[in-house]
């Protein structure tokens, strides 16, 4: 309970009366002090009985569900069982790894009409939370108080990998389509039949049509484009490291959510493999909206680590996980020094039948260090020790290049866009 004016004004002039009384030296006065003191008692105890007969209830919209890292509306509707206007102050909470706009809001609730609030929550981390109690306080009808209540409901949420915003942004990406070409001798559906030319292999010649015309005819096959794609995501450790709004896990979760979306797309076949110091999870490649579904579902329950990550049984795990020459997009940490040599290694285990390709997050903080001015005597050697961090990250990412895996550290905000172009890459040279 907390006083308001009203009751400092009682107790003041409570104060006030028993002095004048005990200096007055007057029987009759030395008492007076308590009619004040039992109005306030009484009033006190009124309110008491008023609010706890009121009834405040609490009604929470949130979405359906929430997208890792994107900000959604959630609706706080307060009512009451009274016949006059409640006042009330309260505070809003989330859950934990939720983000949401701190601070007092003050309601003037009317009899039969709710009042609401609402507040763009962000969730950080993957999972199933319960809402937590709002805290609030309640104003009582003689403004002699406030009455703190926990205001509780019964509600759960659920935290999803991110998608693409609409389906339009995706059909417009995936717009190209698979094409497909025409290579002579390869492909299991025959596209055309043509006249013979000269170079083409025996393996092509379509005898029975030979037979038919009288002359050579050569036979072209449809060229499949659809390729496969292994998702690696490092759950080790070092993932659970903040980078911008989320931490790197959520980052590398929402890349392969949005990449075996825009993939099935393209008709393409995804597989996931979550790891940390051994395969967590594994995903065989599959194609289609249900292969998107197990592996949104699989990265949904998927969670940080308290082991280093060792990409080098991932790699193992791949092998024995596809057969053709797949793209392997490994979403890791390539500023961790124990996991560098391992990555090495990884690569060297998946090249040459497979095209790794590694991407990791750059630390904002570690560039903007490296640059800024000393203001103060540390800062030299802040300064130097960024700028050795950010020649070490590059002195990796050169090491794995040269062995013939392209790799690259990005921001947060980049990562997306140079997975994808890693993607379309691929696509590319398998067309040619």
């Amino acid at each position: 309970m907390s006083l308001r004016i009203n009751s400092l004004l009682l107790v003041l002039l409570t104060a006030v009366i028993a002095v004048w009384g005990d200096w007055s030296g007057q029987p009759v006065l030395v008492g007076l002090w308590l009619l004040p003191a039992a109005l306030l008692l009484l009033g006190l105890a009124y309110e008491s009985w008023s609010v706890s007969h009121s009834a405040v209830s609490l009604q929470i919209e949130p979405p359906q569900r929430f997208l890792l890292g994107r900000s959604d509306a959630v609706r706080f509707i307060i009512a009451h069982a009274t016949r006059r206007t409640l006042l009330l102050q309260l505070a809003p909470t989330a859950p934990d790894h939720f983000e949401m706009e701190s601070g007092i809001v003050d309601l003037s609730v009317g009899a039969g009409a709710p009042a609401e609030i609402e507040r763009r929550v962000r969730a950080t981390r993957l999972g199933v939370y319960d809402w937590p109690a709002l805290r609030a306080r309640i104003g009582g009808p003689l403004r002699l108080a406030w009455w703190p209540r926990q205001l509780k409901f019964q509600q759960q949420v659920r935290v999803l990998p991110d998608l693409f915003h609409n389906a339009m942004e995706v059909k417009g990406m995936a717009a190209s389509g698979v094409r497909a070409g025409t290579q002579p001798g390869t492909g299991a559906e025959v596209l055309r039949l043509r006249e013979y030319r000269s170079g083409d292999p025996p393996r092509i010649v379509d005898w029975k049509a030979t037979a038919r015309a009288g002359r050579l005819i050569s036979r072209d096959f449809s060229q499949d484009h659809r390729l496969e794609i292994i998702i690696a995501v490092d759950a080790g450790r070092a993932s659970a490291l903040r980078a911008g709004a989320l931490d790197r896990f959520g980052h590398y979760i929402n890349v392969a959510s949005r990449l075996a979306q825009y993939a099935a797309g393209q008709e393409d076949l995804i597989g996931l493999v979550i790891y940390a110091d051994r395969p967590l999870a594994v995903l065989a490649p599959a194609r289609g909206v249900p292969a998107v579904a197990r592996l949104r579902a699989m990265l949904a329950a998927a969670r940080v680590e308290r082991t280093e990550s060792n990409p080098l049984y991932a790699a193992l795990r791949i092998r024995t996980l596809v057969r053709q020459r797949s793209l392997v997009v490994l979403l890791t940490d390539v500023d961790d020094t124990t996991v560098a040599s391992q990555l090495a290694q990884a690569v060297r285990l998946l090249l040459p039948k497979h095209l790794p390709f590694i991407a990791g997050l750059s630390s904002a903080a570690a560039e903007s260090m490296a640059r800024s001015q000393a203001n103060h005597w540390l800062d030299p050697y802040r300064s130097l020790a960024a700028q050795e961090y950010c020649t070490g990250l590059a002195r990796k990412v050169r090491t794995l290049n040269a062995l013939g895996a392209p790799a690259l550290v990005a921001k947060p905000d980049q990562l997306e866009q140079a997975v994808f172009a890693a993607y379309a890459n691929f696509r590319r040279s398998k067309r040619a």
